[in-house]
């Protein structure tokens, strides 16, 4: 709903950030050419940032009001993950370098496994195939803003200095799963041992001590600012549920990646900020 000044609160509500300087980096990442170093201090004003990813019922909102159609809609098609679709799919093009990835004509953010599928049930679940294009048109209508990647970092790093995780250095602690990334061999066999296949609901494990859900897996979540000086691409952070270990450790709080603005697939979403 709506509140003064026109800004409409998110699902999960809002989480103020008190601000202050922190570290923002990481030292000896797995993945240099990714820039997640050196840590350096960062200094931020407090500010507010939604407890979760905008969810699919949020973004249905704000399409029915303002007519808004993705990117993904306006050409036609997006990106998708191979292992989701039927046996019977008809083959489609594959990025060359992530060949699990599949262009599908009619993906988009209601039909997130190709025209075959919806969201009936996943209102809970965060919007998927929109660009940061059609992040920035959702953040104009509810009045409010993409977090910089270092407010991103800095929420989700919990408070804590030096983690790689929301809640500590390890994992999975005592065995727990914090998180929806790939469990198992990828991109061949998901074991789905944290719950799920695919996306999960936004507020589906324990937030984080500032009470901010799903900061690293399930979706990889757009930023306000350029992925590195100069280019085009813009930063995403968090990671995703097709993260896995063995070829992509950026399920962690430090890490980062980048795409174009108009790019979107089945894992990418999107939280505000004030």
């Amino acid at each position: 709903m709506p509140r003064a000044g026109g800004v409409r609160d998110p699902l999960g509500g809002w989480r103020p950030l008190s601000g202050g300087t922190f570290l923002m980096g990481c030292e000896n990442a797995p993945y240099p050419a990714d820039g997640e170093d050196p840590v350096r201090e960062v200094t931020l004003p407090p500010l507010l940032m939604a407890a979760t990813a905008v969810t699919v019922a949020e973004f249905a909102d704000f399409t029915a009001e303002t007519g808004h159609r993705t990117d993904a809609e306006r050409f036609g098609w997006s990106f998708v993950f191979g292992g989701f679709l039927p046996d019977d799919f008809p083959p489609t093009r594959a990025a060359a370098a992530a060949p699990w990835w599949r262009q599908v004509h009619g993906a988009d953010w209601r039909h997130p496994e190709g025209p075959q599928s919806d969201v009936e049930g996943r209102e809970d679940h965060p919007v998927v195939h929109v660009s940061h294009n059609d992040a920035l048109a959702y953040c104009s209508w509810a009045g409010a803003r993409l977090p910089t990647e270092a407010e991103w970092e800095y929420g989700a790093r919990g408070g804590l200095s030096g983690m790689p995780y929301p809640w500590g250095e390890e994992r999975d602690p005592g065995g727990e799963h914090r998180m929806n990334i790939w469990r198992g061999s990828f991109p061949d066999r998901n074991t789905a041992a944290d719950g799920y296949a695919g996306t999960c609901p936004v507020d589906a494990f324990p937030p984080n001590g500032y009470g901010l859900f799903n900061m690293t897996g399930n979706v990889w979540e757009w930023c306000a600012g350029a992925f590195a000086h100069g280019s085009d691409a813009r930063a995403l952070r968090g990671g995703s549920h097709l993260c896995h270990e063995s070829y992509c450790l950026r399920y962690r709080t430090s890490a980062r990646m980048g795409n174009t603005p108009d790019s979107s697939s089945g894992n990418t979403g999107f939280r505000v900020a004030l």
